[in-house]
């Protein structure tokens, strides 16, 4: 060891004028950049890592929102989905009730229809029978007073339209046997 000091050889490294020169200047060139440079970059850097913790900082409030408005927008679409399918529901309701209504007053119409015909044949019917009992008396009448030969009074000619009326409405145009 004693050979290192006294010759200033360090085997591959020789330590001379121009080393001690480079390392101080190193030393000096590595406190300017400490001293200037170094906190600029520092400050930098932070900066950068601050505008980027923003930018995610923002970035996440921006998807909490996002999802906070596609959630709401879910809601309301749920909500929509419920309102058309409450008014389709109550629009089928509504349109079964018209429907029974209809088809109730169809029914009552057509009822009342057949009441009135009914009614209405019944009367033609009574008014026919009765046509046909007067033309059959008529006929009566003149029939007997052609075979009498005379007219008959009021009582007699009653009586007879009567008796004519019973033997065709008996069905047979016959005469009841006994009375005659």
């Amino acid at each position: 060891m004693p050979y290192l000091v006294t010759t200033g050889t360090a085997g591959v490294i020789e330590i001379n004028g121009t080393v001690i020169v480079e390392i101080l200047t190193f030393l000096i060139m590595l406190a300017v950049l400490a001293r200037y440079v170094y906190p600029e970059v520092v400050r930098l850097a932070e900066a950068r890592q601050r505008a980027v913790a923003d930018q995610l900082r923002l970035a996440e409030k921006d998807r909490a929102e996002a999802e906070a408005r596609m959630q709401d927008a879910q809601a309301k679409l749920d909500e929509a989905r419920k309102t058309a399918q409450q008014v389709i529901d109550a629009a089928n309701k509504s349109g079964e009730q018209v429907r029974q209504e209809l088809r109730q007053k169809a029914e009552e119409e057509s009822r009342r229809t057949i009441e009135s015909a009914r009614t209405q044949i019944e009367s033609e019917r009574d008014k026919a029978i009765r046509s046909v009992r007067t033309e059959v008396a008529n006929l009566v009448v003149q029939a007997t007073e052609k075979v009498i030969g005379e007219t008959l009074d009021e009582r007699k000619h009653k009586a007879l339209i009567e008796r004519s009326i019973e033997e065709v409405a008996g069905g047979d145009g016959r005469r009841r046997q006994g009375g005659a």
